[in-house]
């Protein structure tokens, strides 16, 4: 190198590391943005989560009504639909119909 280009390769040097900065600190703050957002995993568990909510949700409701999953299914069919029926009249607000035996 000659005299001449030698302080130019330091500036040069110099520019560069100065220009690199600026841009390491700008993918810096961008990590945490990436970090927040979800995953296709996350987003899957958060559904399935929300669906047994409702789920168990919708049972409680149908088993406050008079439907017993666990009891005597001989009338499995209609001791359900009895129960929903109930629900859909209180969300009516009307009376609920009588149940079959």
């Amino acid at each position: 190198m000659n005299k001449r280009t030698a302080p130019l390769a330091i500036i040069a040097m110099s520019v560069a590391a100065l220009v690199g900065v600026p841009v390491a600190q700008a993918q810096d703050t961008a990590a945490p943005a990436a970090a927040a957002a979800s995953t296709p995993k996350q987003v899957k568990k958060a559904e399935r989560k929300a669906a047994r909510a409702k789920k168990n949700a919708e049972l409680k409701e149908l088993e406050k009504n008079g439907y017993n999953p666990a009891g005597d299914q001989t009338n499995y069919p209609q001791n359900l639909q009895n129960a929903q029926s109930k629900i859909n009249a209180q969300k009516a607000g009307k009376p609920a119909p009588a149940s079959a035996p």
